[in-house]
């Protein structure tokens, strides 16, 4: 008889494909690397020419991490013009109510909570542990979902933070930024060589340099966006099964993704692709295929949820 996929199947598929497509990504941009340089240079030359670059280039990708992660919250919040709630107030004391029993289910500390004013229906999570984390939500899918719905993705955004998916968000986007702004200063420094070297050894330099910049660009343009939509993917699937069983109402979820899927932008996320990452739903208009969507087809984790 085959066997049937439980919640703790779902997660435990998503976490190890995460751990693999995380893994490609040092591992495609070291062979990238390599790769260029080697069609100009000898092997071992090339091999020279990679360490030389990808070492220094891990370790500014890792002291920027570390500023991300004291500010990387309040930085996310402020863009997307979020404003804390308490339960001080009548209109917001419902709201916080719901995630602090989501919370309390997912056996979590109740995060701090924020209010996007837009009408669009969205939300994500942030923060560097479970201890300081913070949940937005958009006034309109406070206004649109009922409390079932709203909880299903409260839950939702709680499992990213017990999963703690921010991290990996963190790595990823600061990691990409570093390697963006190396390729610029190489750009430069390719354009500045060709134009004031004559000599040969400072043309084979200049060609080096071309090579690492190819191969940057390359990882950058075509290779970094579709292991971190991969990611995004994984992540969100297991989003769902894990508020699925925080709730114990997978269909509550579903019909709420049914309603979001009507109207997901929000105006104050639509340039950030940063941000679309950390969303519940991509927040941005998006008239490209499915290849480079940030988020798993709606119909298919829907299918999912129901499945369970």
């Amino acid at each position: 008889m085959k066997k049937i996929k439980t919640v703790y199947d779902h997660i435990r598929s998503n976490n190890i494909k995460t751990a693999i497509l995380v893994a490609m990504f040092p591992i495609s941009f070291i062979a990238l690397i390599f790769l260029f340089c080697w069609i100009i240079m000898p092997a071992t030359d090339a091999l020279h020419t990679t360490i030389q670059v990808a070492v220094p280039t891990i370790v500014v990708c890792m002291v920027w991490m570390i500023i991300s992660w004291a500010f990387g919250d309040s930085m996310m919040m402020s863009m997307a013009g979020a404003n804390e709630i308490h339960d001080d107030t009548p209109e917001h004391k419902k709201i916080y109510r719901l995630v602090e029993n989501v919370a309390l289910a997912a056996g979590l500390p109740t995060p701090h909570v924020y209010i996007i004013n837009d009408d669009g229906l969205n939300a994500f999570a942030t923060g560097r542990s479970p201890t300081d984390a913070s949940v937005a939500l958009t006034r309109g899918i406070i206004n649109k979902l009922n409390d079932d719905e709203l909880m299903g993705v409260i839950a939702h955004e709680m499992s990213h933070i017990g999963n703690r998916d921010i991290r990996l968000d963190m790595l990823m986007i600061t990691g990409v930024g570093v390697t963006v702004f190396v390729a610029d200063i190489l750009s430069r420094a390719v354009m500045y060589g060709n134009h004031t070297n004559n000599d040969n050894d400072k043309n084979n330099t200049g060609a080096v340099l071309m090579m690492v910049w190819l191969a940057f660009t390359v990882f950058n343009i075509i290779v970094s966006p579709l292991l971190q939509l991969a990611i995004s993917r994984k992540r969100e699937f297991a989003a769902d099964a894990c508020g699925a069983q925080i709730t114990r109402n997978p269909r509550a979820l579903a019909a709420a993704l049914r309603k979001i899927s009507e109207k997901p932008t929000v105006k104050s996320l639509e340039n950030s692709r940063s941000m679309a990452i950390a969303c519940i739903a991509e927040p941005r208009k998006n008239f490209m295929s499915d290849l480079f969507s940030t988020h798993p087809n709606t119909d298919e984790r829907i299918k999912r949820l129901e499945s369970m």
